[in-house]
């Protein structure tokens, strides 16, 4: 059912189905864009003839818990039991469901009023139907369970028995509707497991990777290894001629790592068969224009670039000259990171039906309006010519916020209508045709009066570029603290040439900034004789609101200071001094996402290596926990991520325009037993809730490297950690 939404207020529709029952079409208008057009939530509540009641989960499942989330947030205020509520993963359709992008923990924020809203819509007509019938005011009734109550006259009837009343009556008015007070929650604030987790547990198939159609033929794609390089030639006959192999296709790409670069198709009824015929494929590339690009060099012209001039400003405020100038102390640093790729446990993968002059696609794809754009403009259809069925994501991190997969897979399907076609990545494709999260340099100095306070700052960041703009996730922003909380401030940028694609890693920026800020910035602190948590205390000041731009709500330094005070006390940091030689503990803060997090974190160096025992994690994100259990395990990921890309020797390397990594060997992620203890609290606080799926990792990077320098005394400035560096 497609509508579309002509007012501010929205509206909201009932329908009987068929056999009984009620459908609520509920279409809250949330927001106005920019251009005025109206963001809206579309959520379909079935109440079917034995009372039971079937909420659909609009966006996309990865782990994050949003498919368990949001109906949880329906249910509350529709006022049904859990135990009555069955889930259903709806497709993707911007126009009826309203936005269904996974990535940045905005789904929170987004949904937490429209989500109850609908609810409380459907609620509130049911309530008017059981008024009428029994004359009686609507606010004289009570709901629980999936049925009105009269307490007066000892009437009740449930849901199911109303909706043909309520069917028939007008639709509430969404700003009018009383939502519930926090205290009467029922069902947000307790742990409810993951609405999939006992099909995960049994293997059931659920995943990208997982589906199946009949007489689906399976293809495999072979690109240039070095980005960017095209096609010259191929044996395409000698491919076609091996048993098994049913179709080799040239596929043209538009240049563009979203869309997909040109590549050879190899389809056969095995997705085994496919891939084996690689083997015999030999392919001529056109890499004359990309293949000068290496790690090596870009190390070389970073170091340059920081000797010169920057490109250019980012934010400039006070004296910078004078401060420094005046400086009782300076300090100074260079920190660096590497690229990384996001390694989802899922090779990207994507099936598609091209028939009629229509595509359908079954796609793991965490942003799907972007993937329909880019498949209708490859195929040059309309974009309600795509229809794209979500299937759950088997890991995303940012990643499938891209859909050049989803681009390739339509492409192959459109050489072979009517025929159901999967397109399956091998690990090493996946590893080697990533949308990576790019590396950065910095050179940072810091002046100190004669009290030790903080008078200046400068960072001159050497990142990746392109016309005068960083690449994608290649952003500083010019909010970074300790910008907009000191007088002088300078923050520039330079830029270096790459054919590697960029993209958003979880956290994306701030995984990688807040590893040079909180860790240069300890090393400030101890320039003044103080620690870090006492220097972001000094800095924080007074309770203020820092203003953040493009929409975003303001930086709450009463809200930094919370969580600041939180983890040193949940962590002892009073006790650390009396640890024995060899560890140490280290404090970070950081804030992104609109969640504001301090970590502090214990090691202990074990043959010659960091070994971390605890981490201590406080957090705020608003006033209400809606799933306290996914909570927990959205920040205990976080810090585990966090901790792998410090710790378990993640870097992507780059020679002759082609990346070397091709397995978790040589990419690898944390293990168990490498995983320590990780205590949670949050800090509950009079603002509406936000998301969690982020802001929890780039405080435990430099809390890590700052115990670290506790424990033995030397300053990490690279990633990733090494024995040599601790030697």
């Amino acid at each position: 059912m497609s509508v579309a939404i002509l007012s501010r207020r929205g509206f909201i529709s009932a329908s009987l189905l068929a056999g009984g029952g009620l459908l609520f079409d509920l279409n809250l208008s949330v927001a106005r864009a920019a251009d005025g057009t109206p963001i809206i939530l579309t959520a379909f509540i079935r109440i079917l003839p034995d009372n039971r009641v079937v909420i659909g989960a609009k966006n996309a499942e990865i782990g994050q818990g949003a498919k368990t989330m949001l109906p949880m947030m329906i249910a509350e205020e529709l006022d049904v039991d859990w135990s009555q509520v069955t889930i259903e993963q709806t497709h993707a359709d911007v126009k009826i469901f309203g936005g269904q992008t996974a990535g940045g923990s905005r789904t929170t924020p987004r949904e937490w009023l429209p989500s109850r809203q609908a609810g409380a819509a459907a609620r509130a007509m049911l309530v008017a139907a059981a008024a009428a019938q029994w004359n009686v005011a609507p606010d004289t009734l009570t709901t629980a369970s999936g049925k009105v109550s009269d307490p007066k006259s000892g009437k009740s009837a449930n849901y199911a028995s109303l909706a043909v009343a309520a069917a028939k009556l007008p639709a509430p008015d969404p700003a009018k509707l009383k939502l519930k007070e926090p205290a009467a929650f029922r069902i947000i604030g307790q742990s409810i497991g993951g609405v999939d987790t006992p099909a995960i547990v049994a293997g059931k198939p659920l995943f990208g990777i997982d589906t199946k159609l009949p007489g689906m033929l399976h293809a495999v794609l072979e690109v240039c290894p070095a980005f960017g390089g095209t096609f010259k030639s191929a044996n395409l006959d000698a491919v076609k001629a091996l048993p098994g192999i049913e179709h080799v296709l040239l596929i043209k790409g538009d240049g563009t790592p979203e869309s997909g670069f040109d590549g050879v198709a190899i389809l056969s009824k095995s997705w085994w068969s496919a891939n084996q015929a690689r083997e015999t494929l030999q392919v001529e590339w056109e890499m004359g224009a990309v293949s000068g690009f290496s790690t090596e060099g870009y190390a070389a012209q970073a170091a340059e670039k920081r000797k010169s001039k920057a490109d250019g400003d980012i934010v400039r405020t006070g004296d910078i000259a004078a401060a420094f100038a005046s400086a009782a102390k300076t300090v100074s640093a260079d920190y660096d990171y590497p690229f990384l790729a996001h390694g989802t446990l899922e090779p990207q993968n994507c099936t598609a039906l091209f028939k009629d002059e229509a595509v359908e696609i079954w796609a793991p794809t965490q942003n799907p309006e972007n993937g329909r754009g880019l498949v209708a403009k490859a195929l040059n259809l309309p974009p309600e010519k795509v229809r794209i069925n979500f299937t759950r994501i088997g890991g995303g991190f940012g990643r499938r916020l891209m859909n050049d997969y989803m681009v390739q897979a339509a492409s192959i399907a459109a050489q072979v209508p009517g025929v159901p076609v999967k397109l399956l990545w091998n690990r090493q494709q996946d590893m080697q045709r990533d949308f990576y999260r790019p590396a950065g340099w910095h050179g940072f100095r810091a002046a100190l009066d004669k009290g030790g306070r903080l008078t200046a700052f400068h960072d001159h960041f050497v990142t990746f570029g392109k016309d005068g703009k960083p690449v994608r996730s290649a952003e500083l922003p010019a909010t970074e603290l300790p910008a907009g909380l000191i007088d002088n401030v300078l923050l520039e940028q330079s830029f270096l040439a790459t054919n590697m694609p960029t993209g958003w890693l979880r956290a994306p920026g701030s995984n990688a900034l807040a590893f040079v800020y909180q860790a240069f910035l300890d090393e400030v602190a101890e320039a003044a004789g103080k620690d870090l948590p006492t220097l972001m205390l000094e800095l924080l000041g007074d309770p203020k609101e820092l203003p953040r731009g493009n929409n975003a709500p303001p930086f709450v330094t009463a809200r930094a200071k919370g969580v600041i005070e939180k983890a040193v006390a949940m962590g002892n940091w009073g006790d650390r001094k009396t640890l024995p030689k060899g560890a140490g503990k280290g404090f970070a803060f950081h804030y992104s996402h609109m969640g504001y997090f301090a970590e502090v974190v214990e090691v202990a160096i074990v043959d010659g290596m960091p070994k971390v025992k605890t981490v201590w994690v406080a957090g705020d994100v608003g006033s209400q926990i809606i799933n306290p259990i996914n909570a927990l395990h959205q920040a205990q990921g976080s810090v585990i991520e966090g901790l792998g890309q410090a710790l378990a020797g993640q870097v992507i390397t780059q020679v002759g325009g082609a990346v070397e990594q091709a397995n978790y060997d040589t990419h690898p992620f944390l293990r168990i037993n490498d995983t320590p203890e990780i205590i949670v609290e949050f800090v509950k606080t009079d603002y509406p809730p936000t998301g969690l799926g982020e802001p929890a990792l780039p405080p435990v990077i430099p809390a890590l490297v700052n115990a670290i320098h506790a424990a033995t005394g030397k300053r990490i400035r690279t990633l990733p950690i090494t024995a040599e560096m601790l030697a």
